[in-house]
């Protein structure tokens, strides 16, 4: 049984590797070692499943240093806790270390002792930075998905059926309808949720880059692959993959994916030999995969595989109960995040949200709701502050319904009127507010009303 912990040790001098490592094994770690940062940055790209999860550098090294490995370490696995040792160490380097991410400076020769408790706090605060990272994707999916309609109330009844199991999971809906907040609650109510969750959007990653996005690739296999790279199967080893866009696709790729699910292992692009990998896959798609299929442009073998639960997300206009409950709840989130004070719903704001049909699902409510606390003035959030779905909604006009005119200028007037009386509506007749809101002065909106013939009543 492999060690549940494993230390990599970089340090040029053999005695001082020999014993680290036969202290820390001492102490139930596993070990790895190497006397090159470029060693070290290889052994952290091609890691397997269970990893690395702790990095013992020295400061001093032949080819890049310490501190350039350490940034690069940073780059390759950002939550790694490392730990720098040095016999020549100052405060500058000690200062630049901290700056560069290090968890701790120790000098030569090290104190076995202190060493033991820099790494038991280290890798204490990575398990709470992570618990508390999960918590938090955990609250933000349950306030995001509010079982208050009928709609949402099965697809949640669903989800509490099969993420305790190992099924793989299609999660089949229209953009932005929160096909990946489904996918992350599935994996944090499984016996998963500890290991890692690993999302590949097919669809943003080309085509010739794809496969080793995937299944990794052996350093020198094409232009660029400069070191080998273990991909996203291998990363998600022991958790959930989730293949965003699977529908996207090309089917030489889906026949190795395909390969891969059938033989729960993968190959690197560039040879290297078959790894095993344990994962269990979520997929998710916009597209109707059965049309697809009958196109010819996905596999059916691949689609039954995939789809041995396939689970439909309700788009918003499905959701209509819960709308405005999920809207008040990005209002305080996104508030909060801004440390701005909470900002409540008019009721005409309200009335124009129930009247939009949401084609941009959840997403679309999101980001209107961000922006409307980013622009809102007062303590409440009003039909104006919510932009053009507020233009839309003031009226449903068919477009030719308008009047004749016998010019071009005219109906440029008739326009500029009913822009302006438009204005003066939403903000309550207050002349100043509206002039502001139309970039003019008031003197020149009183001579615009009085040119176009309407009368000014300031409120």
């Amino acid at each position: 049984m492999r060690p549940l912990t494993t230390i990599l040790i970089v340090d040029d001098e053999p005695g001082i590797r020999r014993s680290l490592g036969e202290s820390l094994a001492e102490e139930g770690y596993g070990v790895l070692k190497a006397e090159r940062g470029e060693q070290a940055l290889d052994l952290l790209a091609q890691a397997d499943g269970e990893g690395i999860h702790l990095l013992l550098l020295d400061v001093w090294l032949p080819g890049i240093d310490g501190l350039e490995t350490l940034t690069q370490a940073k780059v390759l696995r950002p939550e790694l806790p490392v730990i720098m040792i040095s016999g020549h160490g100052n405060i500058d380097t000690a200062l630049q270390a901290t700056k560069l991410g290090a968890f701790d400076f120790l000098e030569k020769p090290v104190d076995l002792d202190r060493l033991l408790l820099v790494i038991a706090n280290a890798l204490k605060q990575r398990r709470l930075e992570e618990e508390n990272q999960r918590l938090h994707q955990e609250v933000d999916a349950d306030r995001f998905f509010m079982a208050d309609s009928p709609a949402m109330r099965r697809l949640i009844s669903d989800v509490d059926l099969v993420a305790p199991t190992e099924g793989r999971v299609l999660l089949m809906g229209e953009n932005g309808s929160g096909k990946e907040e489904v996918a992350r609650l599935i994996h944090d109510r499984s016996p998963r949720a500890r290991g890692p969750f690993v999302e590949v959007n097919c669809a943003a990653i080309p085509e010739e880059l794809i496969e080793s996005e995937l299944f990794g690739h052996v350093k020198g296999a094409f232009t660029g692959a400069v070191r080998d790279q273990k991909g996203k199967f291998k990363e998600a080893h022991q958790g959930t993959l989730f293949l965003d866009e699977v529908g996207d696709m090309s089917l030489k790729t889906q026949a190795k994916v395909l390969r891969a699910l059938q033989e729960g292992r993968i190959e690197p692009v560039g040879g290297g030999g078959a790894v095993s990998v344990d994962v269990r896959i979520i997929a998710a798609t916009n597209k109707d995969l059965t049309e697809e299929i009958k196109a010819g442009r996905f596999r059916e073998d691949l689609y039954f595989r995939l789809a041995v639960v396939p689970l439909r997300l309700p788009p918003l206009r499905e959701r209509v109960e819960e709308l405005i409950q999920l809207a008040e709840a990005f209002i305080s989130r996104i508030a909060r995040s801004y440390g701005r004070p909470p900002k409540r719903l008019s009721q005409d704001a309200r009335e124009t949200l129930l009247r939009h049909d949401w084609p941009g699902n959840v997403r679309e409510l999101k980001n209107l709701m961000e922006r409307a606390v980013i622009l809102a003035r007062g303590a409440e959030i009003t039909s104006r502050d919510l932009g053009p779905l507020a233009v839309r909604h003031l009226a449903e006009p068919d477009p030719f319904s308008f009047p004749e005119f016998p010019s071009l200028k005219d109906a440029r007037e008739w326009f500029e009127g009913a822009y302006i009386q438009r204005e003066l509506k939403l903000q309550n007749g207050n002349m100043t507010r509206a002039a502001e809101r139309l970039g003019l002065d008031r003197s020149n909106l009183y001579k615009r009303l009085k040119a176009l013939g309407i009368e000014a009543r300031d409120a």
